[in-house]
């Protein structure tokens, strides 16, 4: 195919099966048959799809980072590839305000997250284009990008609304019942109190301290989760909020959950030391059913809390966009 393009007009390639196959390979995400085809013949970068629409344009629609990253290089030799406008004056920012293809938003856990990726797209674009691109506005919804980008994601809003509160809801219930179970063992410690002086029979043991430590470590995490998830159930869920707001209240209140469940089993285990001995048969395995729900927390919430981390501080998927090209990578 790329013998074949060689010294054709645009005229000529414009509706041909080669406009059809260089479209369906960014669909696909394949980056490398675009790059050949470019290489063979230059003028293909300037071809356009239905309605008018640019490569670049159809990349930003199909969610397609590798393909985006490729023509974002190519501006520094079309730098008109990010003011083109289709036939219905959509522009590269229309493009991004359209909602992703259900197979992309697919490998992202969650509406929540969703809506944010949505978001970094539109954000990254926004970032892009000259700012007489920011209020054009296209002739089918006579609208500029940011409306319409509203528009599109209404429903998608509203479902990562209604996700991030059932899990804030549920995480809260656990984080109260924490707290009162921690909040009545710090007065009801192992061994009693001394009747004479009114302080714990087993004060200077190395165990009742850890048993002290861990309990007021697990009650004050456990309260501020509660705080936390509190904030994610009165945010006003605005469409800014899902980009680094309510992300960040969901980190914090699942990692404090979790460090209180953690630091409530190490009270519990050292209570046992203290009251059973250290050479008691029953602590070992009590200790190993003590670890299970650390382990199902960190095997159920842990991989949603890492995601929601490098989704929100991580690199991101436009950090390597790598440096401009220029014409001697087409020799």
């Amino acid at each position: 195919m790329c013998e074949v393009v060689k010294g054709k007009s645009l005229k000529q390639l414009q509706g041909s099966v080669v406009q059809a196959a260089i479209f369906e390979a960014i669909k696909q995400g394949n980056v490398e048959f675009g790059y050949e085809m470019f290489k063979a013949n230059p003028v293909l970068v300037s071809l356009t799809g239905e309605n008018g629409k640019t490569m670049l344009q159809f990349a930003i629609e199909c969610r397609q980072e590798k393909v985006y990253f490729f023509f974002y290089r190519l501006t520094r030799i079309a730098p008109d590839l990010l003011v083109t406008i289709d036939q219905f004056s959509n522009t590269l920012l229309h493009a991004a305000a359209s909602l992703s293809p259900i197979a992309q938003l697919n490998h992202i856990q969650g509406a929540a997250l969703q809506m944010q990726r949505e978001l970094q797209w539109f954000k990254e674009i926004e970032n892009i284009v000259p700012p007489k691109i920011l209020e054009v506005v296209n002739v089918t919804d006579g609208m500029t990008a940011r409306d319409l980008f509203t528009k599109n994601h209404k429903e998608l809003a509203k479902e990562g609304e209604r996700s991030m509160k059932e899990t804030a809801t549920s995480c809260t219930v656990a984080g109260a019942l924490i707290i009162t179970i921690m909040f009545t063992a710090a007065f009801t410690v192992p061994g009693g109190n001394n009747g004479n002086t009114g302080l714990p029979f087993f004060l200077d043991k190395k165990l009742f301290k850890v048993f002290i430590v861990s309990d007021a470590l697990s009650l004050f995490s456990s309260t501020t989760s509660v705080m936390t998830f509190l904030g994610v159930l009165t945010s006003r869920y605005a469409e800014a909020d899902f980009l680094e707001s309510l992300p960040k209240k969901m980190i914090i209140g699942l990692f404090t959950l979790f460090f209180s469940i953690a630091t409530m089993m190490i009270a519990f285990v050292s209570t046992l030391f203290i009251m059973l001995g250290e050479n008691s048969w029953i602590v070992i395995p009590i200790i190993l059913l003590a670890s299970a729900p650390i382990v199902s927390f960190a095997w159920m919430q842990f991989p949603l809390l890492v995601e929601i981390f490098i989704s929100t501080y991580g690199a991101g998927i436009f950090a390597k966009k790598g440096k401009p090209l220029v014409f001697s990578d087409f020799i």
